[in-house]
């Protein structure tokens, strides 16, 4: 059974930092284009940044420079720096993981970021 848990989330003020994680069972995460989403409220899921193999790193234009995903092979786990967070940035973020052989989209339940003074 494929789980992807998030953690890492909060309340942090405008120009702070977080990082939040995603730790991955029953795949092998490092085989599979891993992606952060998020949705504020009222909003569409937007995409904020992937890793893969295939590509390497990207993001979404609104978050270039700031935040940075990378990922831990032996940890199973993929990360998401987010540093000078913006109020604009509050959503709930969503690790998702993609396996471009079967077609297979999994999500995890998602994490609360919240940027106010």
């Amino acid at each position: 059974q494929v789980q992807l848990v998030e953690s890492g989330g909060g309340l942090v003020q405008p120009g702070g930092s977080l990082r939040l994680s995603c730790a991955a069972s029953g795949i092998i995460s490092s085989m599979y284009a891993m992606g952060w989403y998020r949705q504020a409220p009222g909003k569409q899921r937007e995409l904020v940044a992937t890793i893969s193999r295939a590509v390497g790193t990207n993001y979404v234009d609104s978050v270039k420079g700031r935040f940075t995903i990378s990922r831990d092979n032996v940890k199973n786990t993929v990360y998401l720096q987010m540093n000078n967070l913006r109020p604009e940035d509050t959503a709930v973020y969503y690790c998702h993981a993609f396996d471009s052989g079967s077609l297979s989209h999994y999500w995890g339940q998602g994490t609360q970021v919240t940027v106010s003074s």
